[in-house]
């Protein structure tokens, strides 16, 4: 195994080139695709939250993305999209929207009614209790819904290789074209260690503001 690492990396450092500019348009793909998705699915959590008819259904109904592979998701958009980085930047979003919605949702929905209640009786309105109450009591549950889409996007975004989207897959589909395991791992490696990274990062901030939360509860 360590001659096989050995040799992935005697490739990397012959492909540095090549590496840089795939793994800075993986982490741009992946961005993108977490910022909008958050950007959809957050709004869309909360509104979910307020309306137990209609949230049900658009809980249920973004829930079944979740079912759909990720290869499916890529290949689903390509018809429609082409190839290239735009049908895989849908793709992703699209993966990123499901997680951080349902989050958003338990979030809101989980918060004490009575502090909502309290709230109301002192005077705030419906918005400032949204802001100001439900929403930081939410937070650590929003964190953990964004830490499950990215980690989720930042691996998928490998397989946008398949539908000429760039990235770190392009080495995975390579390797695995051509019979070759270093130049596998030298795609698989980093997504394993870019993923890991920010798992780490935002289960520490989701634990901080979890904290924060019950001292302020």
């Amino acid at each position: 195994m360590l001659a096989l690492l050995l040799e992935a990396y005697e490739y990397f450092l012959a492909n540095q080139s090549r590496f840089w500019a795939a793994a800075t348009q993986h982490v741009w793909i992946s961005s993108a695709a977490l910022l909008i998705g958050t950007a959809i699915g957050l709004p869309v959590g909360i509104w979910a939250a307020r309306r137990a008819h209609a949230g049900q259904w658009a809980i249920n109904a973004f829930g079944a993305l979740r079912l759909i592979p990720s290869l499916a998701v890529l290949f689903l958009a390509q018809p429609y999209l082409g190839i290239g980085a735009l049908p895989a930047l849908v793709a992703l979003t699209l993966l990123a929207v499901p997680p951080v919605l349902i989050a958003a949702y338990a979030g809101v929905r989980n918060v004490d009614r009575g502090v909502s209640e309290a709230a109301r009786g002192m005077g705030m309105t419906a918005a400032q209790i949204l802001w100001r109450v439900e929403l930081p009591l939410a937070l650590p549950s929003i964190v953990g819904g964004v830490r499950s889409a990215a980690v989720e996007v930042i691996a998928s975004a490998t397989l946008a290789a398949f539908i000429g989207g760039g990235g770190l897959g392009i080495f995975i589909t390579r390797g695995y074209a051509l019979f070759d395991t270093r130049i596998m791992l030298v795609g698989a490696i980093p997504v394993a260690l870019l993923a890991l990274t920010v798992e780490l990062a935002l289960a520490l901030v989701q634990r901080r503001l979890s904290s924060n939360a019950g001292m302020a509860a």
